[in-house]
């Protein structure tokens, strides 16, 4: 694997950042939600988001395993 450029990083920090908001947002929404379907609708939101931040945090971290030490 090869190590990720600046920008790379950058904007994989900042769309973790945004999948977390959207992770938490979905969240509060279930948490509030009365219809069961759209409860649903927002777990299952919650749960993409958390798989894409997850996604990003391993990218991250194969990147620091192969990044070169300045």
């Amino acid at each position: 694997m090869q190590a990720m450029t600046n920008k790379e990083l950058e904007y994989a920090i900042d769309s973790m950042s945004n999948e977390d908001m959207l992770m938490k947002s979905c969240a509060a929404a279930a948490a509030v939600s009365t219809n069961p379907e759209v409860k649903r609708c927002f777990e299952q939101m919650t749960m993409m988001h958390q798989t894409n931040y997850n996604t990003l945090l391993q990218a991250l971290q194969q990147h620091q395993s192969v990044a070169p030490m300045n």
